[in-house]
This record gives structure tokens, C-alpha cells and sequence, in this order.
């Protein structure tokens, strides 16, 4: 397994794995309408306002988006926001980390979150963390990032706009 730095050319494979973890945190939890709006935004116009924003983060820290690749496809990422964001919860962001469902268990996602705290750890936060949301209800994720030393660290809300 190939553990790296995002380049452009992986942008067609890092949607589908982007599409893939969309789908996912829409099945399993929450409300009957959870599946369905998370999969209504897929829309080709998300599509390319996503990797725009990919683009300017890895343009402001080129390692922000680590990918896996197994040689031939991209199997996973982890995207940690830039340090010019850390203003936006005074910490390091993990934004989002995904395995593909047939390479989970295999260390990949160990690596991924390895990286994403290893640049975390070399950015110049106002509180020294490393921060994401996770769905309380996702059993999986939660001991995944306990074993790797997460701590429930406050909750989020949110309203309906």
C-alpha cells in the first residue's frame, strides 16, 4: 500500500471515494431523510465545487489530502483542513478520512490518520488538537479513533437552514 500526498490526477478517483464516504454517513444512522439528503447533494455542480476546494486546500498545504492507493486504484484519504483554517475551531481539523470497505481492517486507515497527525502536529494551532465529527451513533469509527487516543471532546448541533 502506497500511502501519499494528493496530486491532481488522482481528482476523478478521489470523487468516487468522496462519493463513496457521502453515501455511507448517510446509511446506519439518524433519520429516515439522512440517506436521502446526503445523496441528493451528489450533484455534478458538488462535484466540482468539492474538488475546487481540494484544490485550493492541498494549493495552501500540499499535504492536506493523503491517499492510498493499492497500486492501481485509490483506496482511501484523509483530509485535514490547512492551517490557515485553525482559526475555525482553534485547532487542527480532520475533515474527513475514508477506506473503501474492502481494504478496511488491512492498516490502511491507521496510515492515513497517522499522516493526518503528523501534519496536524506541525501546524501552529491556538489549542493543540486534532478535531473531527464523528457520528455518535457510528460504532465502528468511534473505537477506531478511541484505539487511537480520540476523547469525546465537546458535542455538535445542528439546525436546518
Amino acid at each position: 500500500m502506497n500511502v501519499r500526498p494528493y496530486k491532481p490526477t488522482d481528482a476523478d478517483a478521489l470523487w468516487e471515494l468522496k462519493r463513496a464516504f457521502e453515501l455511507e454517513l448517510g446509511t446506519g444512522t439518524g433519520d429516515d431523510g439522512k440517506e436521502e439528503r446526503y445523496e441528493g447533494k451528489l450533484t455534478d455542480a458538488y462535484r466540482e465545487r468539492y474538488l475546487d476546494w481540494v484544490d485550493r486546500c492541498v494549493t495552501d498545504e500540499p499535504h492536506s489530502v493523503t491517499v492510498a492507493d493499492d497500486g492501481d486504484d485509490l483506496v482511501g484519504y484523509a483530509f485535514v483542513l490547512p492551517e490557515s483554517l485553525a482559526m475555525i475551531w482553534d485547532a487542527a481539523v480532520l475533515n474527513e478520512i475514508y477506506v473503501r470497505e474492502s481494504h478496511r481492517g488491512t492498516g490502511v486507515a491507521d496510515d492515513l490518520l497517522d499522516a493526518a497527525v503528523e501534519l496536524a502536529s506541525v501546524q501552529d494551532l491556538p489549542l493543540d488538537r486534532l478535531v473531527l465529527d464523528v457520528d455518535r451513533e457510528n460504532d465502528r469509527a468511534g473505537a477506531f479513533y478511541e484505539r487511537h487516543g480520540f476523547e469525546h471532546w465537546g458535542e455538535m448541533v445542528a439546525k436546518p437552514l
